[in-house]
């Protein structure tokens, strides 16, 4: 009996393993994806004359802003998300820090997802080619 029981652990822990690989590899593929979007819209706004700005973070708290050293596009008007002029895709919102107010607050890029919003609880998912799309559109009236 527990052998049976060791090998039935085994199997499903082998199961779950392939899961979690492919679905890595899912994200993996999908980021590679939205990457050459991101790259393709920094292209095209320099082309289009838009020139990128200094970005800036919001404390997960909504209380502080914060300045950053990135330099690049909203892609929301609640300016929660930006690219970089780099290429990178960024989730503006840090931990709250009175270091922070004085130095300025690092941002990493994120993993970028074809669905912006997808799998959060808040705003409305939209798709990132979208978003790319509408703030090239927009050109400087940007808010």
């Amino acid at each position: 009996m527990r052998d049976e029981d060791a090998a039935w652990r085994e199997q499903r822990e082998q199961a779950v393993a392939g899961r979690a690989a492919a679905l890595e590899a899912d994200r993996a593929a999908e980021a590679r994806q939205a990457s050459a979007l991101l790259g393709g819209f920094v292209g095209q706004a320099l082309e289009h004359g838009l020139t990128p700005s200094p970005l800036s973070a919001r404390a997960l708290n909504g209380r502080a802003t914060y300045r950053t050293r990135v330099k690049g596009w909203y892609l929301k008007s609640d300016r929660s998300v930006a690219v970089g002029e780099d290429g990178e895709y960024y989730i503006l919102s840090v931990p709250s820090s009175l270091r922070a107010r004085f130095t300025g607050a690092d941002l990493s890029p994120s993993r970028p997802r074809l669905i912006v919003g997808a799998g959060g609880g808040d705003g409305e998912p939209i798709p990132l080619k979208q978003l790319l799309d509408r703030r090239l559109e927009a050109g400087s009236r940007w808010p």
